[in-house]
């Protein structure tokens, strides 16, 4: 069934798969405004970069488009010479670290014959490259998992520098455990180095909207004739606004919807679906309170209009 709700619904593809997309990113102010600070730091090589938000914010798929935005598709080299390694599995020694590093920056292997011959083979490198005016960039994703022993030895990368410029850009994104860990006494010298700090938090009930709205549009879809206002209202209380949960009620009351021969998706719906996910804020015991400010985030605004402007 899953494989034909698109058609009943009138879309192309899926509108909320979980993959970090950057196609699919809402760029809501707040968005727009982390997008811009972690361009900023690669670009005038500020040095080191951090992101936090909660588990399902976007994070992933903000870093992919500060990717795409530097005409960057894999973690190897582009065109235009610039030079980005993405980690995302950063529970790493530091040993296999320097490993992955030499491998995505395509060192031969002698550079990784001993950390001393790693670190004097990247910082000529680097050098090579900055006299080149080509930026090289190391970004680590769930970064709140990072030992503080590999934290100490990336803050380390991050003094290879120029007497004008930091040679490694560096970013780190993680939930909010990571700030947690930066204020530690320990973690005093790398705090000290962030020079750029991007901050994700849960969508607003507009931008819920917006999100749904604007997902199913890149989908070939209409959002406004397959929910409802209070099913968009359900949706955001029970998912808190956080888009990775958005999406995982969407898809199934999309099949649900499907399996019914629903062609618009109720509040009655995402209740049921919201009960078979365990999330319990999105059944009809819900708080008053929760479900007002809800409400009020769609004062006077029909969903049509709300969801039309999404992501213009």
């Amino acid at each position: 069934m899953t494989s034909m709700y698109e058609g009943f619904y009138g879309l192309q593809e899926r509108p909320f798969d979980l993959t970090p997309n950057p196609r699919y990113l809402l760029l809501t102010p707040m968005h727009q405004e982390a997008l811009s600070g972690l361009d900023y730091g690669i670009t005038t090589r500020r040095g080191i970069a951090v992101l936090i938000g909660e588990a399902g914010t976007g994070k992933t798929t903000l870093l992919r488009k500060v990717l795409s935005l530097r005409h960057q598709t894999t973690a190897s080299r582009d065109t235009s010479g610039d030079c980005f390694v993405y980690i995302n599995h950063p529970t790493l020694s530091p040993e296999d670290f320097y490993e992955v590093l030499g491998e995505r920056f395509e060192f031969d292997t002698s550079a990784g014959s001993s950390k001393r011959q790693f670190l004097r083979r990247l910082e000529a490198f680097l050098i090579e490259r900055h006299e080149q005016g080509h930026l090289t960039a190391l970004i680590v994703d769930e970064a709140q998992s990072v030992p503080d022993e590999l934290l100490e030895e990336i803050r380390l990368l991050g003094n290879i520098e120029s007497t004008e410029d930091k040679l490694l850009q560096i970013v780190l994104a993680g939930q909010p455990e990571l700030a947690e860990r930066l204020n530690q006494h320990s973690l005093r010298q790398f705090k000290q180095r962030v020079a750029v700090r991007c901050h994700l938090s849960p969508l607003e009930p507009r931008e819920t909207a917006a999100y749904i709205a604007g997902r199913i549009r890149l989908a070939g879809g209409d959002a406004s004739r397959m929910f409802t206002r209070d099913a968009v209202i359900a949706i955001h209380v029970a998912s808190g606004g956080i888009p990775r949960t958005i999406s995982v009620i969407c898809e199934n009351a999309l099949v649900s919807g499907f399996a019914a021969g629903e062609r618009m998706i109720d509040k009655d719906t995402i209740d049921e679906v919201c009960r078979d996910l365990d999330f319990e804020d999105g059944v009809a015991s819900v708080r008053s309170s929760t479900r007002a400010r809800s409400e009020r985030g769609f004062t006077d605004v029909d969903f049509g209009v709300a969801t039309g402007s999404a992501n213009r």
